[in-house]
């Protein structure tokens, strides 16, 4: 079964086990909007960078240089991408991509674990 994501095309369905292994870990937080947001960055053994986040209830604005892809392990939220007009409802098992030079709008209708990829 394929279901369309808000762009054309699939929308993406995963499960919630993850195994990520020989990872170096910042110690350092991101945090954004005023601790609504925090994040660890985590570097894999291939070199790619990816963010642990948790989002509380809110609305935000983010700018992405490269492009990104969200998956959302718990929680859900509406997201509106760039200057598109329509809200996308996400929830946990579900992803969303932001386009690079970019920015997206989230609005967190419940607390949010989630797992951003940068390509």
């Amino acid at each position: 079964m394929r279901f369309m994501g808000p762009h054309g095309g699939p929308r993406i369905y995963w499960d919630s086990l993850m195994n990520l292994k020989n990872v170096e870990v910042r110690k350092k937080a991101n945090v954004y909007h005023d601790g609504r947001v925090t994040s660890r960055s985590i570097i894999t053994a291939e070199g790619e960078m990816k963010t642990l986040g948790v989002m509380l209830p809110g609305v935000y604005r983010f700018h992405s240089e490269a492009p990104e892809t969200l998956d959302i392990t718990q929680g859900r939220c509406r997201v509106k991408v760039a200057d598109e007009q329509e809200w996308h409802e996400y929830r946990a098992g579900e992803s969303f991509e932001v386009p690079g030079s970019s920015h997206f709008e989230i609005e967190v209708t419940e607390l949010m674990d989630y797992l951003c990829h940068f390509h």
